[in-house]
């Protein structure tokens, strides 16, 4: 028989909270994060606007964050959320999981936090001339730049850093599946204690991009809301005046338990991982296919796994991003695979107040989805307007909406045709 899987403890920092109740208790108000980005100076960018994490300050969370203190925003963003839902389970310093069978896994970018020092250099290396003196930048690259910040380049360094805080010694994986990367890091991490191959997994998600490099490549691809003198509604899901989405920056961390090992302890249960599916679109690299093949199968996937009918969801957290391809696609794909069910679930999308999160963004909305199982209320899509012709399905505009929810649906969409789905549902014995 198949393992079980339960949710036991959750944390996340995002643009709108500094915790899971701050967060959960703006969403509902429809309130957003997005402001002008004061991370870097953004005046001569096409977007100057961002989902920013508002006073982030680490040894609000951890008590001896000192040694932290040059690492990235990714890790100390996934060391704050880590630490919230490891307590929120029940779990402390002298109480922890077996080290053996408690293993991290999770969606995590890049951790480069050293773009104004490494501008100055490259600036100073090529005074005077129109191309960089590599000698003159390295010279000034050892003497100026941090050895840590090396490592924080890396993906896998903000679950590592985790593993070694939490003291979780089993398995310990990271995956960078763009947009999709922690939804898919939940799954695998299910699949693992489905399997016996651990019995705790810490997963989740941790990204920040909102530096030069990340908004510059964005506005390549014409990616991004341009929308700089509104901030506050620039991010549009499924409406006419979708331009672009909004990049933002957070984490969110679940503790997942297999149930004998949750119930033995009298743990309290948010709710049970019930379906995973995962494709790819096989297609164009930032394009979702016209026909929402990828989408469709990895919906498909996720409900057959979780052995439901599709006329069973009660509720959607869609990808939902607020660009005109996606939010198209997405539509076609939820009809094509929810049948006549689609036109009357509610669906709602939260980065229309959050922002993109990137890769934290799929374990985030799974969050939300066991806090509107939990509450028995559903978050609105802020900033629906005057809905897309071709975004016609029930996305809950204007104000959240009461709703029992008991098995819940998580969209994540990535660059690279990444598809994942999640079926999260109440726990019942």
């Amino acid at each position: 028989m198949r393992r079980r899987v339960v949710v036991t403890g959750m944390g996340m920092v995002t643009p709108v909270g500094a915790d899971l109740e701050s967060t959960w208790k703006a969403l509902l108000a429809g309130r957003s994060g997005v402001d002008r980005i004061t991370l870097f100076d953004a005046g001569t960018f096409p977007t100057q606007i961002a989902a920013e994490v508002k006073d982030f300050r680490l040894n609000d969370y951890l008590p001896d964050s000192e040694r932290y203190r040059e690492f990235s925003r990714n890790t100390q963003f996934a060391l704050a959320a880590a630490k919230m839902a490891f307590d929120d389970a029940g779990y402390a310093r002298d109480s922890r999981p077996d080290p053996a069978t408690f293993g991290v896994y999770l969606g995590a970018g890049e951790g480069q936090q050293d773009f104004p020092r490494f501008v100055d250099l490259v600036h100073r290396a090529s005074k005077d001339t129109n191309r960089v003196n590599t000698a003159s930048f390295v010279r000034q690259g050892l003497d100026r730049l941090h050895p840590i910040h090396e490592a924080e380049q890396e993906p896998g360094t903000a679950s590592a850093h985790v593993a070694g805080y939490l003291d979780a010694r089993g398995p310990n994986a990271s995956c960078l599946t763009a947009c999709a990367a922690s939804a898919q890091a939940i799954g695998e991490a299910v699949e693992l204690i489905r399997y016996g191959d651990a019995d705790v997994m810490l997963s989740g998600g941790t990204h920040s991009m909102i530096h030069p490099f990340g908004v510059t490549g964005f506005n390549l691809l014409t990616a991004l809301s341009t929308r700089n003198d509104d901030p506050q509604h620039a991010s549009r899901p499924f409406d006419r005046d979708r331009d672009g989405f909004i990049i933002g920056e957070g984490a969110g961390m679940l503790m997942l338990e297999e149930l004998g090992h949750a119930t033995r302890r009298g743990a309290r249960i948010y709710g049970e991982l019930l379906g995973y599916g995962s494709t790819a679109d096989a297609f164009r690299l930032t394009d979702s296919h016209d026909e929402g093949r990828g989408a469709i199968t990895c919906m498909n996937e996720a409900i057959r796994d979780a052995g439901i009918a599709p006329e069973q969801i009660d509720y959607i957290n869609a990808h939902g991003t607020s660009t005109e391809v996606n939010d198209r696609i997405e539509t076609l794909a939820i009809k094509r695979s929810l049948g006549d069910r689609a036109y009357s679930v509610p669906i709602s999308s939260t980065k229309s107040m959050m922002g993109h999160l990137i890769a934290a963004t799929g374990s985030v909305e799974a969050i939300i989805c066991l806090l509107a199982i939990r509450d028995g209320v559903v978050p609105p899509t802020a900033n629906l307007d005057h809905p897309s012709p071709d975004c016609d399905l029930d996305y809950i505009p204007g104000a959240a909406r009461p709703l029992t929810v008991d098995l819940a649906l998580s969209n994540s969409f990535g660059f690279g045709g990444q598809n994942i789905a999640l079926i999260l549902g109440r726990y019942r014995d």
